[in-house]
Protein backbone atom coordinates (compact mmCIF):
# COMPACT_ATOMS: atom_id res chain seq x y z
CA UNK A 1 0.00 0.00 0.00
CA UNK A 2 2.80 2.60 -0.15
CA UNK A 3 2.68 5.54 -2.49
CA UNK A 4 4.76 8.63 -3.09
CA UNK A 5 3.98 11.42 -0.72
CA UNK A 6 1.82 13.53 -2.30
CA UNK A 7 1.75 17.10 -2.60
CA UNK A 8 -1.73 17.72 -2.23
CA UNK A 9 -3.37 16.83 1.17
CA UNK A 10 -6.73 14.96 0.87
CA UNK A 11 -8.55 14.83 3.82
CA UNK A 12 -10.32 11.61 4.76
CA UNK A 13 -12.86 12.22 7.58
CA UNK A 14 -14.79 8.82 9.50
CA UNK A 15 -17.82 9.78 10.60
CA UNK A 16 -18.97 7.78 13.50
CA UNK A 17 -22.57 8.16 14.69
CA UNK A 18 -23.82 11.76 14.99
CA UNK A 19 -21.38 13.17 12.21
CA UNK A 20 -22.03 11.23 9.13
CA UNK A 21 -23.91 14.26 7.19
CA UNK A 22 -22.90 14.66 3.82
CA UNK A 23 -23.91 17.82 4.07
CA UNK A 24 -21.16 19.03 5.67
CA UNK A 25 -18.90 18.95 2.35
CA UNK A 26 -19.33 21.65 -0.50
CA UNK A 27 -19.09 20.24 -4.35
CA UNK A 28 -20.23 16.54 -3.12
CA UNK A 29 -19.61 14.07 -5.51
CA UNK A 30 -20.25 9.99 -4.66
CA UNK A 31 -18.49 7.10 -5.48
CA UNK A 32 -18.64 3.47 -5.04
CA UNK A 33 -15.42 1.79 -3.93
CA UNK A 34 -14.25 -2.15 -4.56
CA UNK A 35 -11.61 -3.42 -2.51
CA UNK A 36 -9.41 -6.73 -1.89
CA UNK A 37 -11.36 -6.80 1.59
CA UNK A 38 -15.27 -6.28 0.32
CA UNK A 39 -16.90 -2.93 -0.28
CA UNK A 40 -16.75 -0.09 2.34
CA UNK A 41 -19.62 1.03 4.28
CA UNK A 42 -20.97 3.21 2.16
CA UNK A 43 -20.23 5.54 -1.06
CA UNK A 44 -17.31 7.61 -0.36
CA UNK A 45 -18.36 11.50 -0.61
CA UNK A 46 -15.73 13.82 -2.00
CA UNK A 47 -16.04 17.25 -1.84
CA UNK A 48 -14.69 20.40 -0.03
CA UNK A 49 -14.32 22.13 3.28
CA UNK A 50 -13.22 25.47 3.22
CA UNK A 51 -11.81 24.80 0.11
CA UNK A 52 -9.65 21.63 1.00
CA UNK A 53 -10.47 18.30 -0.61
CA UNK A 54 -11.86 15.99 1.85
CA UNK A 55 -13.71 12.57 1.71
CA UNK A 56 -16.36 11.85 3.94
CA UNK A 57 -17.30 8.00 4.87
CA UNK A 58 -19.85 7.16 7.18
CA UNK A 59 -18.37 4.58 9.47
CA UNK A 60 -21.77 2.16 9.89
CA UNK A 61 -23.75 3.66 6.83
CA UNK A 62 -25.99 6.54 5.91
CA UNK A 63 -28.59 4.42 7.49
CA UNK A 64 -26.81 2.92 10.71
CA UNK A 65 -26.80 -0.68 8.68
CA UNK A 66 -23.37 -2.08 10.26
CA UNK A 67 -23.15 -2.60 14.17
CA UNK A 68 -19.63 -2.06 14.99
CA UNK A 69 -18.43 -5.73 14.79
CA UNK A 70 -20.29 -6.06 11.63
CA UNK A 71 -18.30 -2.79 10.04
CA UNK A 72 -15.57 -3.44 7.69
CA UNK A 73 -12.78 -1.66 8.90
CA UNK A 74 -10.33 -3.18 5.94
CA UNK A 75 -12.53 -2.28 3.37
CA UNK A 76 -13.24 1.60 4.65
CA UNK A 77 -9.64 2.37 5.11
CA UNK A 78 -8.19 0.96 1.96
CA UNK A 79 -11.12 2.87 0.02
CA UNK A 80 -9.76 6.00 1.33
CA UNK A 81 -6.36 4.82 0.81
CA UNK A 82 -7.51 4.25 -2.87
CA UNK A 83 -9.32 7.51 -3.39
CA UNK A 84 -6.23 9.65 -2.55
CA UNK A 85 -6.91 10.46 0.95
CA UNK A 86 -3.11 11.35 2.52
CA UNK A 87 -4.76 11.81 6.63
CA UNK A 88 -7.73 10.76 8.36
CA UNK A 89 -9.56 12.21 11.17
CA UNK A 90 -11.83 9.69 13.02
CA UNK A 91 -15.03 10.73 15.29
CA UNK A 92 -16.19 8.59 17.55
CA UNK A 93 -18.95 8.18 20.69
CA UNK A 94 -18.05 7.33 23.69
CA UNK A 95 -18.70 6.67 27.22
CA UNK A 96 -16.64 8.04 30.13
CA UNK A 97 -14.83 6.13 32.70
CA UNK A 98 -13.70 9.00 34.62
CA UNK A 99 -15.57 11.66 37.15
CA UNK A 100 -13.70 14.39 35.09
CA UNK A 101 -14.38 13.10 31.22
CA UNK A 102 -17.93 14.83 31.36
CA UNK A 103 -20.52 14.81 28.09
CA UNK A 104 -20.12 17.00 26.10
CA UNK A 105 -15.99 17.61 26.28
CA UNK A 106 -13.83 16.03 23.20
CA UNK A 107 -10.94 13.66 24.20
CA UNK A 108 -8.36 13.81 21.92
CA UNK A 109 -6.67 10.24 22.52
CA UNK A 110 -3.83 8.55 22.37
CA UNK A 111 -3.57 5.36 23.32
CA UNK A 112 -6.00 2.61 22.79
CA UNK A 113 -6.60 -1.00 24.79
CA UNK A 114 -8.60 -3.45 22.62
CA UNK A 115 -11.02 -6.21 24.23
CA UNK A 116 -12.57 -7.45 20.66
CA UNK A 117 -12.55 -10.79 20.22
CA UNK A 118 -14.39 -11.06 16.31
CA UNK A 119 -12.48 -8.30 14.19
CA UNK A 120 -9.94 -8.29 11.58
CA UNK A 121 -6.93 -6.59 12.40
CA UNK A 122 -4.63 -6.39 9.31
CA UNK A 123 -4.06 -6.34 5.60
CA UNK A 124 -1.59 -8.74 5.86
CA UNK A 125 -3.70 -11.76 5.83
CA UNK A 126 -2.34 -14.26 3.54
CA UNK A 127 -5.28 -13.60 1.32
CA UNK A 128 -4.42 -13.64 -2.70
CA UNK A 129 -4.95 -10.09 -3.03
CA UNK A 130 -3.76 -9.02 0.27
CA UNK A 131 -0.02 -7.25 0.85
CA UNK A 132 2.82 -9.80 0.86
CA UNK A 133 3.98 -10.61 3.72
CA UNK A 134 3.47 -9.91 7.73
CA UNK A 135 2.88 -6.57 9.10
CA UNK A 136 4.27 -6.07 12.87
CA UNK A 137 3.31 -3.06 13.15
CA UNK A 138 4.12 -0.78 16.01
CA UNK A 139 1.51 0.72 18.27
CA UNK A 140 3.60 2.72 20.81
CA UNK A 141 2.33 6.03 19.26
CA UNK A 142 -0.93 4.60 17.32
CA UNK A 143 -2.17 7.75 16.38
CA UNK A 144 -0.35 10.54 14.89
CA UNK A 145 0.98 13.12 16.89
CA UNK A 146 1.39 16.03 14.57
CA UNK A 147 -2.54 15.69 13.46
CA UNK A 148 -3.22 15.82 17.37
CA UNK A 149 -1.51 19.01 17.36
CA UNK A 150 -3.45 20.69 14.65
CA UNK A 151 -6.44 19.36 16.69
CA UNK A 152 -5.74 19.97 20.08
CA UNK A 153 -4.46 23.84 19.08
CA UNK A 154 -7.57 23.98 17.56
CA UNK A 155 -9.92 23.05 20.40
CA UNK A 156 -7.62 25.26 22.67
CA UNK A 157 -8.33 28.49 19.99
CA UNK A 158 -12.17 27.74 19.91
CA UNK A 159 -12.12 27.27 23.79
CA UNK A 160 -13.89 24.04 23.57
CA UNK A 161 -13.79 21.51 26.41
CA UNK A 162 -10.96 18.67 25.82
CA UNK A 163 -8.27 16.82 27.26
CA UNK A 164 -5.27 16.74 25.38
CA UNK A 165 -4.65 12.83 26.31
CA UNK A 166 -6.92 9.81 26.73
CA UNK A 167 -6.54 5.80 26.50
CA UNK A 168 -9.63 4.81 24.59
CA UNK A 169 -10.49 1.28 25.53
CA UNK A 170 -12.55 -0.46 22.52
CA UNK A 171 -15.08 -3.54 23.63
CA UNK A 172 -16.90 -5.47 20.59
CA UNK A 173 -20.80 -3.97 21.30
CA UNK A 174 -22.99 -3.60 20.47
CA UNK A 175 -23.89 -3.77 23.75
CA UNK A 176 -23.19 -1.46 26.39
CA UNK A 177 -20.90 -2.35 29.11
CA UNK A 178 -22.11 -4.34 32.24
CA UNK A 179 -21.79 -2.29 35.70
CA UNK A 180 -18.59 -4.86 36.46
CA UNK A 181 -16.53 -4.42 33.06
CA UNK A 182 -17.11 -0.51 33.46
CA UNK A 183 -14.95 -0.78 37.07
CA UNK A 184 -13.00 -3.38 35.01
CA UNK A 185 -11.96 -0.56 32.17
CA UNK A 186 -11.68 2.05 34.97
CA UNK A 187 -8.99 -0.17 36.49
CA UNK A 188 -6.94 -0.71 33.08
CA UNK A 189 -6.78 3.28 33.72
CA UNK A 190 -9.37 4.01 30.47
CA UNK A 191 -10.59 7.23 29.56
CA UNK A 192 -13.34 6.39 27.39
CA UNK A 193 -14.98 3.34 26.43
CA UNK A 194 -16.25 3.25 22.68
CA UNK A 195 -16.95 0.30 20.17
CA UNK A 196 -15.16 1.38 16.72
CA UNK A 197 -11.47 2.87 17.56
CA UNK A 198 -9.92 -0.93 16.73
CA UNK A 199 -9.12 -1.99 14.67
CA UNK A 200 -9.63 1.51 12.42
CA UNK A 201 -6.59 2.87 14.18
CA UNK A 202 -4.01 0.14 13.18
CA UNK A 203 -5.32 -0.28 9.82
CA UNK A 204 -4.71 3.23 9.16
CA UNK A 205 -0.81 2.78 10.59
CA UNK A 206 -0.59 -0.16 8.53
CA UNK A 207 -1.85 1.75 5.59
CA UNK A 208 0.75 4.46 6.35
CA UNK A 209 -1.63 7.30 6.65
CA UNK A 210 -1.57 9.47 9.63
CA UNK A 211 -4.70 8.83 11.84
CA UNK A 212 -6.23 11.15 14.52
CA UNK A 213 -9.33 10.39 16.20
CA UNK A 214 -11.38 12.86 18.31
CA UNK A 215 -13.65 11.28 21.07
CA UNK A 216 -16.95 12.69 21.89
CA UNK A 217 -18.04 12.52 24.96
CA UNK A 218 -21.81 10.96 25.48
CA UNK A 219 -22.40 9.76 28.88
CA UNK A 220 -20.73 8.43 31.82
CA UNK A 221 -20.98 4.60 31.10
CA UNK A 222 -22.53 3.34 33.77
CA UNK A 223 -19.75 3.02 36.90
CA UNK A 224 -21.54 5.07 39.29
CA UNK A 225 -25.11 4.68 40.65
CA UNK A 226 -25.72 8.01 41.58
CA UNK A 227 -25.29 8.94 37.81
CA UNK A 228 -27.00 8.64 34.58
CA UNK A 229 -26.39 5.38 33.21
CA UNK A 230 -25.39 4.75 29.39
CA UNK A 231 -28.54 4.43 26.85
CA UNK A 232 -29.25 5.08 23.40
CA UNK A 233 -31.64 7.72 24.52
CA UNK A 234 -29.33 9.31 26.59
CA UNK A 235 -26.14 8.94 23.91
CA UNK A 236 -28.29 10.38 20.98
CA UNK A 237 -29.22 13.30 22.88
CA UNK A 238 -25.90 14.43 23.72
CA UNK A 239 -24.42 13.20 20.35
CA UNK A 240 -26.88 16.37 18.80
CA UNK A 241 -24.87 18.67 20.63
CA UNK A 242 -21.63 16.97 20.18
CA UNK A 243 -22.38 16.81 16.34
CA UNK A 244 -22.07 20.55 16.22
CA UNK A 245 -19.15 21.09 18.29
CA UNK A 246 -17.09 18.62 16.33
CA UNK A 247 -18.27 20.19 12.58
CA UNK A 248 -17.04 23.49 14.17
CA UNK A 249 -14.09 21.97 14.93
CA UNK A 250 -13.38 20.14 11.73
CA UNK A 251 -13.61 23.76 9.89
CA UNK A 252 -10.88 25.55 11.64
CA UNK A 253 -8.71 22.58 11.51
CA UNK A 254 -8.91 21.08 8.12
CA UNK A 255 -7.11 24.63 6.30
CA UNK A 256 -4.71 24.19 8.98
CA UNK A 257 -3.98 20.58 8.06
CA UNK A 258 -3.85 21.32 4.60
CA UNK A 259 -1.18 24.41 5.08
CA UNK A 260 0.98 21.54 6.68
CA UNK A 261 3.69 19.95 5.08
CA UNK A 262 2.80 16.75 5.17
CA UNK A 263 5.12 14.89 2.83
CA UNK A 264 8.31 13.38 5.46
CA UNK A 265 5.51 12.77 7.72
CA UNK A 266 4.00 9.83 5.18
CA UNK A 267 7.48 9.34 4.33
CA UNK A 268 8.65 7.80 7.77
CA UNK A 269 5.17 5.88 8.40
CA UNK A 270 5.45 4.22 4.75
CA UNK A 271 9.02 3.84 5.93
CA UNK A 272 8.29 2.34 9.21
CA UNK A 273 5.43 0.14 7.46
CA UNK A 274 8.06 -1.70 5.38
CA UNK A 275 10.71 -1.93 7.94
CA UNK A 276 7.73 -4.06 9.91
CA UNK A 277 7.02 -6.24 6.79
CA UNK A 278 8.36 -9.99 7.01
CA UNK A 279 8.10 -11.38 3.55
CA UNK A 280 9.03 -15.20 3.72
CA UNK A 281 11.83 -16.33 1.25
Amino acid sequence: MSTSPAAVVRIGIIGGSGLDDPKLLENRVEKYFDTPFGKPSDALIFGTIKGVECVLLARHGRKHTFSPTNVNYRANIWALKQAGCTIVIATTACGSLRDDVQPGQIVVVDQFIDMTTKRHMTFYDGSELSPRGVCHIPMVQPFCQHLRQVLLDVLSELNVAHHTTGTSLTIEGPRFSSRAESHLWQSYKASVVNMTTVPEVILAKEAALPYAALALVTDYDCYDCNKTHVSVEVVMKQMLANAETCIRVLLHAIPKIAAKDWAAITFSYEQEVKMSTMLAD
